[in-house]
C-alpha cells in the first residue's frame, strides 16, 4: 500500500497536538474502529515478556482509558508536550503501512515545573479508512520501565 508521506506526517503531528491540548475525543478519532494501543517498557520487549504497562485491544478499552484519565487528572494536574520525530516508513503488511518515530514527552505541573516524562519509539500500523489515515496498532516502546509519575495521559 502506498500512502503519501504528508498524510503520515500530519497524522503524527495531530496525534501529539490533540493529547497536548487535552482533546481526547478527537485523539480517539485518530484510531481505526478495530485498534490496539499498548505501552511497553523496552526491558520487557528485549526479554520477550508480553506484559505491557497499558494494553487496550479495542476501541472500547481506549474509551474506558480516557474516562479513567479524566478522573485521574483531577489529582494529577499537568500539561503534556509531545515532541515527535519524523516518522520513518518501515514497510507494509497487507493493507497496513508500518511506521516508526522517536518521541519525548515533557510534563509541566501546576506550579510551572517542567520535566522529561518519557522517551521512546512509536511502532505503528496505519490503515486508510474512508479516505482518512487511521491508527490500527500503536505500540509505544518506552526507553525505560520507570516513569516519574502516574501514567495517565496517552503517550
Amino acid at each position: 500500500m502506498t500512502i503519501d508521506r504528508d498524510l503520515i506526517f500530519d497524522l503524527f503531528a495531530r496525534y501529539g497536538a490533540l493529547i497536548d491540548s487535552a482533546r481526547y475525543e478527537q485523539w480517539l478519532g485518530l484510531f481505526a474502529a478495530e485498534c490496539r494501543y499498548q505501552v511497553m517498557p523496552s526491558e520487557n520487549s528485549r526479554q520477550g515478556l508480553p506484559a505491557a504497562l497499558i494494553y487496550c485491544d479495542s476501541r472500547a478499552m481506549l474509551e474506558d482509558r480516557l474516562l479513567a484519565l479524566c478522573q485521574a487528572n483531577k489529582y494529577n494536574i499537568h500539561t503534556d508536550r509531545h515532541l515527535i520525530g519524523l516518522p520513518r516508513i518501515i514497510g507494509a503488511e497487507g493493507t497496513r503501512v508500518v511506521v516508526e518515530a522517536s518521541f519525548a514527552v515533557f510534563q509541566t505541573d501546576a506550579e510551572g515545573g517542567s520535566q522529561l516524562f518519557a522517551t521512546g519509539l512509536y511502532h505503528d500500523a496505519l490503515v486508510m479508512t474512508d479516505g482518512q489515515l487511521k491508527i490500527a496498532d500503536k505500540f509505544v516502546l518506552l526507553d525505560t520501565f520507570a516513569v516519574p509519575h502516574l501514567l495517565a495521559s496517552p503517550l
